[in-house]
């Protein structure tokens, strides 16, 4: 089991104070692999650099492939850019493997499911051991969910859990946080220039 893969089941089981989107997720499952990967110690952090080791198999075919995708020539990436870059796509992509773990190999159409969904949830292993670390309060998934804004308690106890202590999963965890915020910015440049334009068309 793996951090992106707790996440992801954490956030489609766990109430959210808003909607959380593919673009803001992704960028959170990407996080969470770095997390991983410093874990194993396949990369290290230098600075806010991803200075890669010796590649490592981890046994989880996406965690793989994030690993090998780790940039291998100095001067290296940022965090914020592997972020972007392994980002694209990867919601989709963990709730793909996802569906084809739960329905032995099938394909979901849906790159979430709806959270109005009544269908319960498969109880699988994945699942019990994402419901286990998400009801210790475990740091890591904790500060990455509340990132997203999936809560499961006050804000005060989630800062004091969210406090790792650790530096270098605080640099990637504010870099997650950095880099939501650049994507709902960018949201609301577009929801601006969008409104404009229709005031254009609408004026007399």
């Amino acid at each position: 089991m793996t951090t992106p893969q707790d996440l992801l089941i954490v956030a489609l089981d766990v109430p959210s104070s808003r909607p959380v989107g593919q673009g803001d997720l992704s960028l959170a499952l990407a996080g969470a692999e770095l997390l991983d990967l410093l874990d194993a110690q396949a990369v290290t952090l230098e600075d806010d650099r991803l200075v890669p080791s010796a590649e490592r198999v981890t046994g989880d075919r996406l965690l793989d492939r994030a690993g090998a995708q780790l940039l291998r020539q100095a001067p290296y990436e940022t965090v914020e850019d592997w972020l972007w870059r392994r980002g694209r796509g990867l919601a989709a992509a963990y709730a793909d493997a996802m569906k084809e773990e739960e329905r032995g190999g099938g394909k979901s159409r849906h790159w979430l499911p709806r959270r109005g969904d009544r269908t319960a949830p498969a109880d699988t292993p994945a699942r019990r051991h994402a419901r286990d670390r998400w009801a210790s309060h475990e740091p890591v998934l904790v500060a990455l969910a509340a990132a997203l804004g999936i809560q499961d308690s006050p804000p005060a106890e989630r800062t004091a859990h969210a406090a790792t202590g650790e530096d270098r999963v605080e640099t990637v965890l504010a870099a997650v946080g950095d880099a939501l915020t650049e994507l709902e910015a960018v949201r609301q440049r577009r929801r601006i220039e969008d409104d404009a334009f229709d005031n254009v068309w609408r004026a007399p």
